[in-house]
């Protein structure tokens, strides 16, 4: 999926963009570049858009009935990704996806890894070999797995299960990972390693992650969004959020003054 005209270090471009579940309008009007090779983090209360716009960026949405856009667009990499020359399951391998609860595949910790290459045709062991290493290297993971590649996923810990989830999404080489809650199941510990995945993840991949956690959102991203009934209320540099945001609504959350 490839295009041209995209504003230079912009990765998504979203235009008055609005979303409805039946009549029900979920987004209303939300306009934002997220930019490349940075973490920005959706923050805002239950039922205010947050994850139903996340799951836009890679039409995850289109599996519900009745959910869809009804104004505006969404660019990624200068691209409209609702033309019809945009494949739904290509959009999905350029904009992976790490849900809230780890869901390895019941498969080995390798094949886990080695499923979405096999998929796109790579059938050559050394190269799958080689695959398998740089994702879990890069999830901070092979260390405490390279001795037991043949044994079920489930024999891991959820925080080593979410890991292995997020380099599962790193082997078919995304340009976006999309982030659902991705600690929301898992123990201080375990959090604290996947944050600082998040961190070292940023230099090859645009990550955008929705989180409850105020304290979460400032420290893994560079960009805070704010949003509340649907609408974006306020977005900007994460220390300007979290330290002087210009939109008494945006202090009021974040103070925990209502939400």
């Amino acid at each position: 999926m490839k295009g041209d005209g995209n504003l230079p270090g912009t990765a998504i471009e979203v235009r008055d963009m609005d979303f409805s579940y039946g009549k029900s309008r979920a987004i209303k009007g939300v306009g934002m570049d997220i930019a490349r090779n940075e973490v920005t983090a959706f923050i805002g209360p239950s039922g205010c858009g947050k994850s139903t716009l996340l799951r836009c960026f890679n039409r995850m949405n289109d599996f519900i009935p009745g959910a869809k856009v009804t104004k505006g667009s969404i660019r990624i990499d200068g691209m409209e990704i609702h033309d019809a020359r945009v494949d739904g399951v290509e959009l999905r391998r350029r904009v992976g996806m790490v849900f809230q609860k780890s869901n390895p595949f019941p498969r080995s910790i390798y094949e886990n890894v080695a499923y979405g290459p096999r998929i796109l045709g790579e059938k050559r062991k050394p190269i799958l070999d080689g695959i398998v290493e740089k994702a879990l290297m890069g999830a901070a993971l092979w260390d405490e797995v390279k001795d037991r590649l043949n044994e079920s996923a489930y024999g891991l810990s959820g925080g080593q299960q979410q890991r292995l989830c997020i380099a599962r999404t790193t082997a078919v080489d995304p340009s976006i990972i999309l982030m659902d809650e991705p600690c929301s199941a898992l123990d201080p510990i375990a959090t604290a390693r996947v944050e600082e995945l998040i961190f070292s993840l940023k230099k090859d991949f645009t990550i955008v992650i929705v989180t409850h956690n105020m304290q979460q959102a400032a420290r893994v991203s560079d960009q805070t969004a704010f949003f509340y009934l649907g609408e974006l209320i306020e977005y900007d540099l994460t220390t300007r959020i979290f330290s002087n945001p210009k939109i008494k609504q945006t202090e009021d959350y974040i103070t925990g003054r209502f939400g």
